[in-house]
């Protein structure tokens, strides 16, 4: 890949190996003018997720867990062709599947340790709510005629 900004960083040190992305080309669909029917602008980019030696086994299976419903037989597929050029849909297709990459193989969220609500809080809480009661009830209009 010539004149490409690659290597494409997922995390830390691990990035995208160049040898394992395949590259397919076609024509975008849409409107255009005289050059839409001649240039295969549109890219569709490959990665072999479950065969790939580039992730660490623990990312791997994170990914493979996370992105289940976009794989098939294991492979990632990003697609792009909002650009005319080829060059450009090249960069943003890598990019996207870098960050997607990232995104799926980032660790999970440490869980949330519950706290109890000071008792302080939960009896102004109550005090106010009884204060606010009272004065509604003192707007029932008894005896007003």
């Amino acid at each position: 890949m010539d004149g490409m900004s690659g290597p494409y960083v997922i995390r830390g040190s691990v990035s995208l190996p160049e040898a394992e992305l395949m590259w397919r080309f076609s024509r975008s669909s849409g409107p255009g003018g005289q050059h839409v029917n001649t240039s295969d602008s549109q890219v569709e980019l490959r990665f072999d997720l479950a065969g790939t030696q580039a992730l660490p086994e623990v990312w791997k299976q994170r990914a493979l867990e996370r992105l289940a419903s976009r794989l098939v037989d294991g492979v990632l597929t990003v697609r792009s062709s909002e650009h005319r050029s080829q060059w450009r849909n090249r960069e943003t297709a890598a990019v996207r599947l870098a960050a997607l990459l990232a995104e799926a193989t980032a660790p999970p969220p440490k869980p949330r340790t519950p706290t109890r609500i000071p008792r302080g809080i939960n009896e102004r809480r109550l005090r106010e709510k009884k204060q606010r009661s009272e004065t509604k009830r003192g707007r029932a209009g008894q005896g007003w005629t």
